[in-house]
Parts: structure tokens; sequence; C-alpha cells
């Protein structure tokens, strides 16, 4: 399909690799006002975080996909970006945590991270933590933002949003002048920061409700499961939304790569 933007592929990781570390950051930032709390690195990398593996084959299929997703932000002035996925099951939030973890690696800018699933938030439980507020409180009891916003200890550059208690209107609140004042907020607040948004997948109205908010949406597609006729229905569903490109999820490592 010559429509879609240029795919990433990211492996399956493997059992082995070392023990789990950290990456270390080019340069240290201490959080002030945000809260930071204790992450274990034995979570992450069962959680299949990059941040719990030493350097190696999967972490690097992310750095490549940071590259060519930053080309692509830089080049265009665009600096939130969605992650959603044609069906369920496809590690989207995965790859939406690694690929904003991959992000804060690079020294130039910081990253957000926003669970924007309201139905299913699961980007705190990936990282080990029960938050005490989140998105949906902001939403509907106007939680301040800085109450919010997670640091996860000894990753630099990088803070989440998480999403706290899970909310059956969902795509009402995805959709609601008080989200896309917030958006904009998040976008613009500081000119260096990259937002990430983990959205719901596609078979949903909750992704279609909040699309129009990001400058452009990745598509995450499972291997030997995402089937052509759903690739085709989420490109029709993201249609005014521009595709940065897609990622091949689960990929198995062929002969020599």
């Amino acid at each position: 399909m010559e429509s879609i933007a240029p795919s990433f592929a990211t492996p399956t990781p493997g059992p082995r690799g070392g023990s789990p570390q950290a990456p270390a950051p080019a340069e240290r930032i201490e959080y002030t006002t945000t809260r930071s709390i204790e992450v274990r690195r034995e979570v992450l990398r069962r959680q299949r975080l990059i941040a719990g593996y030493p350097p190696g084959p999967y972490v690097d299929a992310y750095k490549v996909l940071r590259t060519k997703v930053l080309q692509i932000l830089r080049e265009r002035g665009w600096n939130a970006l969605a992650v959603t996925s044609p069906n369920p099951q496809a590690g989207k939030t995965v790859a939406a945590i690694n690929l904003a973890l991959s992000l804060a690696l690079d020294v130039s800018q910081t990253v957000l991270l926003v669970d924007a699933n309201l139905r299913h938030p699961s980007v705190h439980t990936a990282f080990g933590f029960t938050p005490q507020y989140g998105l949906s409180d902001y939403l509907l009891d106007d939680v301040p933002i800085e109450r919010l916003l997670i640091n996860p200890k000894g990753i630099g550059r990088f803070v989440v949003l998480p999403g706290h208690r899970p909310l059956p209107d969902a795509s009402e609140l995805l959709a609601s002048p008080k989200m896309a004042r917030l958006v904009d907020e998040l976008k613009h607040r500081y000119p260096s920061r990259i937002v990430v948004f983990d959205l719901p997948h596609l078979t949903t109205a909750d992704a279609l409700a909040f699309a129009p908010h990001v400058d452009a949406a990745l598509l995450v597609l499972e291997a030997g499961r995402t089937t052509h006729a759903e690739l085709e229905e989420a490109l029709a569903h993201l249609n005014t939304t521009p595709l940065l490109g897609t990622l091949l999820n689960k990929a198995e490592p062929g002969p020599g790569s």
C-alpha cells in the first residue's frame, strides 16, 4: 500500500541479553515539583519496557523507530503524537511507552507520555505503580495537572500522566473542549517537549474522538494477526489525521536478522 508512511518493525524480545539495567541519560534532570517514584527494573523487563533491558536488538529497534519519528516530527514542526492500533492486543501500549522512553534518550527534548486510554488505563501498571490521581481526575474533578505528573526515577527527561480510574463515558470526555484545551496546553507549554498519547484501539469510538487533537498518529500492527481489511478500515478512520507511519509489532526475527 503505497499511501502508507514507511513502516517500522520491532522484534519480540528474547529471554537473554544480560541483567536488566535502565538506559543512562546523557544528563540528569532533577524533578522538584513533579513527583518521582521508584521503579523496579525487573518489573520493567517483565513488561518488555526498554528501560529494563541492556543494549541489544530490542532496544536498538526502538532507537531506529525514534530516529525516524524525530525526523518527521522536526521536519513538520509537530510535537503531539498518538499511538493506536486497528485491533486490540496488538501491543500498542508497550509500543507507546517504549517509543516515549527512546525519545527521552535524545538530549534535545523532554517527553510526556499521556495515558489517554480512559476506558482501560494501563501505563501505570507497566511501570509497577498505582497513581493517586490521573487524567480522569483532571477531566471530572479538576485535579491540577501538576498533581498528576510522575517521573519514574532513573529515567531522565521523561514524565508520565497516568489514567487512574476507568471511565465508561470515555469517548465523550476525550472529545470534550476541556480535553482539547489540555492537549493544547501540553503541546505549547514547553517548546522542546514531545507528547505521546497512548490511545485505545480503533474499534472503539474513543480513539476516533481524540485523533483530531494531535498532530499525527502512529499505527501499531500485530504481526500475523492484523488483517489487511483491519488496516484498510483503520486508515479510513484516520483519514483526517496525518499518519506518521506503521509499526509492525511482535515480529519474529528471520534468518540472519
